[in-house]
């Protein structure tokens, strides 16, 4: 697809689409009436989950839009989810329960990534599939992932990877092969692990603090939890002009200050809570000691006071003119009973206090999601009609009620340790490396990190040496596989294998693995055997690649082999130069060389095929060949130890390859 001719999308925003996925016939205005019923039924459908939820910047909607530029008539809308991603996979989430509850129903997601639904199956996907060959083709039905294939010789059903179909022609693909459409296993695999833990993670996102905030605040907030967003936001972007405004507390004066419960999201809480800010001493707040056990909640709450007293100064005075009732609105009815139907009032008595506090939540969802507006208000000018509209508090009413507030919730959260950091890294890794089992991945990696301490103290004698062995000879190998894997000019392709268990081993073993590879007193416990076996097949390897070249260059000239023996002499000419020189000290040689160069044992060198002009001199100025897996395994741990434990060149390279060295714990 021509970049100038994609779509254009806010860093931080989220759009979606939902289509019918057969068209009835029937004429615009029939289609517009059936969609904007549907609109109707699916916010009543997902309502239970959407009045609980706190949004960071803008909340989930729907409604219709006509027929335009080859897009048939859909409902659709589109989310600022400003430093929250959650409310992005979410909103997924929310598509992918719409689209098993109303089957007609077809739904695509975009960001400013463009299909980021196939980011999370990355190492999954066809070969075929980019980002230029994705176009109207990713979409949600029946609540399962669905991609439209490429012809082939196993099934003709698809559509060209060089052709960009119409939005008509994916559906009626999608609709006529569903089966043929959906995606694989594994890629439907990696986005349920990615959703996994909804609708659940509504609640363990959100965060309860205990808060000294004005009267007016707390009375605001108890009628709309969700405004905290917009003022949290007000504090966290603020400039010299919006203090301005909280030199004088007009709106919300601090002498009214109540101790109350504030429920935050995560991301909300962490932003209030890591900003460091002093009050204007005009302002009329001041924070007592640190050590003082209420600290916290003075703080907060002069954040978030700070927050909504900026949010009004922004927006007009409400209009004397009060709103109709909802239940003026022709809407509310048919809302309603659809309501009931999906069970939002789980069985509460008509009038019970617990009812009445469901219906309020639901008449604020009507009014912001389902009633249609002329013109939206913004945050600041809610929170002013809501203070217009509220009775008077009583002060010492409230002062009363801080004796009964429930515990807020820890925020020990906040604290990640490297510990902790490493093994989300893992957990990450690891679900990607085997999501087909998605069941028992978590399990098996949880399990693996935590017997990692049981293992290294376990492991000891010969099986520390072996393992110290594998892993310096599994950091070489995967090194030759990346360098011998063939890549196209996208860039690399990495040939780690995707297994249940990430690549670790003992860092107290490595020292044990070099004594053995440099020759040292315990280097009759190593199994020689087993490096001339692999030299053997090596030298095999080169052996008949070179007669396969000198084969076809024999074909192709005749003074092949004449060639082959110049550019040899050549190549052992430059090593007789360089041996004058400091190159040769920078790497590490193949010690038994010079132990059976001292025991006057035979041993093939690089220089054989030279003519001795010398004799004695040439032997004892002998060449000696480079141990190649050893320089590679000290350059890449020398490299790691330059790191410092931070991200650079080497530790992304093996992290890439599927090989995780832990941290370097010896400080010499």
């Amino acid at each position: 697809m021509d970049v100038l001719q994609r779509r254009v999308f806010l860093e931080d925003m989220v759009q979606y689409k939902l289509f019918l996925i057969q068209a009835d016939g029937s004429n615009s205005q029939q289609t517009k009436d059936h969609l904007t019923h549907l609109v109707e039924e699916i916010l009543a459908k997902v309502a239970p989950l959407l009045i609980q939820y706190v949004w960071q910047h803008q909340s989930f909607n729907l409604k219709y839009f006509p027929e335009k530029g080859g897009v048939p008539a859909h409902i659709g809308g589109s989310t600022q989810f400003g430093d929250n991603v959650e409310d992005e996979w979410f909103i997924v989430y929310l598509l992918q329960q719409i689209t098993e509850a109303f089957p007609e129903l077809a739904a695509s997601v975009e960001d400013n990534d463009g299909e980021f639904l196939l980011i999370e199956a990355a190492d999954y996907l066809p070969k075929w599939l980019n980002p230029d060959s994705s176009e109207n083709r990713i979409f949600l039905y029946r609540g399962e992932l669905h991609i439209l294939p490429c012809p082939s010789k196993s099934s003709p059903v698809g559509i060209s990877k060089d052709v960009v179909p119409s939005v008509a022609q994916a559906l009626a693909l999608l609709s006529t092969h569903p089966e043929a459409c959906q995606a694989s296993p594994k890629i439907c695999s990696a986005l349920r692990k990615r959703l996994e833990g909804f609708p659940e993670k509504i609640k363990s996102g959100l965060h309860r603090a205990h808060c000294f905030i004005p009267a007016g605040i707390a009375m605001i907030l108890a009628q709309r939890p969700d405004l905290v967003a917009p003022a949290v936001s007000a504090f966290y972007l603020r400039d010299p002009v919006d203090l301005q405004a909280c030199r004088s507390f007009k709106i919300f004066p601090p002498d009214t200050q109540v101790l109350t419960l504030v429920t935050f999201t995560r991301c909300l809480y962490a932003q209030l809570q890591q900003q460091q800010f002093t009050p204007d001493r005009r302002s009329g707040f001041t924070l007592p000691a640190r050590s003082h056990p209420q600290y916290k909640a003075h703080e907060l709450g002069m954040k978030l006071a700070h927050g909504f007293e900026i949010l009004c100064s922004k927006s007009r005075p409400p209009s004397s003119e009060p709103d109709a009732p909802v239940s003026c609105n022709p809407q509310w009815k048919g809302f309603m009973d659809s309501l009931k139907r999906n069970g939002y009032f789980r069985g509460e008595l008509e009038g019970s206090a617990r009812y009445r506090e469901l219906t309020r939540s639901a008449e604020n969802f009507f009014k912001q999601s389902v009633a249609s507006k002329s013109s939206a208000s913004s945050p600041g000018e809610e929170v002013l009609q809501l203070l217009h509209s509220c009775s008077p508090f009583n002060l010492e009413e409230l002062k009363k009620q801080e004796s009964q507030l429930p515990q807020e919730d820890s925020d020990s959260w906040l604290d990640i340790t490297a510990q902790d950091l490493e093994r989300m890294l893992q957990e990450r890794s690891g679900g990607r490396a085997d999501v087909g089992s998605q069941n028992s991945s978590s399990t098996k990696q949880t399990q693996h990190v935590e017997g990692t301490e049981e293992r290294r103290k376990e492991t000891k004698g010969s099986k520390e040496e072996e393992e110290g062995g594998y892993s310096l000879v599994a950091v070489s190998q995967g090194m030759k596989n990346f360098l011998n894997a063939m890549s196209s000019h996208e860039g690399a392709e990495l040939p780690w294998s995707s297994s249940t268990q990430s690549f670790s081993f003992d860092p107290d073993s490595v020292a044990n693995a070099l004594d053995k590879l440099l020759g040292s007193k315990e280097e009759e416990e190593l199994d020689s055997d087993d490096l001339d076996d692999d030299d053997d097949d090596y030298e095999e390897q080169e052996d008949e690649e070179e007669e396969k070249e000198e084969g076809s260059s024999g074909r192709a000239e005749m003074n092949g082999p004449e060639t082959l023996d110049g550019l040899k002499r050549y190549m052992d000419q430059m090593d007789q130069e360089l041996m004058s020189t400091n190159i040769g000290q920078s790497f590490n040689l193949t010690t038994y060389n010079k132990t059976d160069v001292d025991t006057g044992s035979p041993h093939p060198s690089s220089n054989d095929n030279l003519p001795t002009h010398g004799g004695l001199e040439e032997t004892e100025e002998e060449i000696q060949p480079l141990d190649v897996d050893l320089n590679l395994v000290t350059n890449l741990l020398e490299s790691l130890s330059c790191q410092a434990g931070l991200a650079g060149p080497a530790s992304n390279l093996l992290q890439s390859l599927g090989i995780h060295l832990p941290p370097n714990s010896d400080p010499s």
